[in-house]
């Protein structure tokens, strides 16, 4: 499986990395390789995200749980897009 982010997925990391600086420089960068870490292990377990059941097709469309981030992305036959990232206090996109 080949992993590609989508242009809004790279500014949502580049927003949570951003975030976690001001707040404590230290952890961020743990948190965006945390999160990096989590998304790599959809290419030998494509499935492992959870379905979305408003997408159009729920099998295809699935959230990442990544401790406290969720991943949303778009499985196809050899692809997965990373659509989009966010903290699980945020609102969903």
């Amino acid at each position: 499986m080949i992993i590609s982010y989508t242009p809004e997925a790279i500014g949502d990391l580049k927003r949570l990395r951003e975030f976690s600086e001001v707040k404590n420089p230290l952890p961020a960068q743990r948190v965006a390789t945390s999160i990096l870490n989590g998304i790599s292990q959809l290419k030998t377990f494509p499935y492992l995200g959870v379905e979305v059941q408003q997408a159009p097709n729920p099998e295809m469309v699935r959230d990442l749980i990544i401790g406290n981030y969720i991943a949303r992305y778009l499985l196809r036959s050899k692809n997965i897009d990373i659509l989009r990232i966010w903290h699980h206090k945020e609102d969903r996109l």
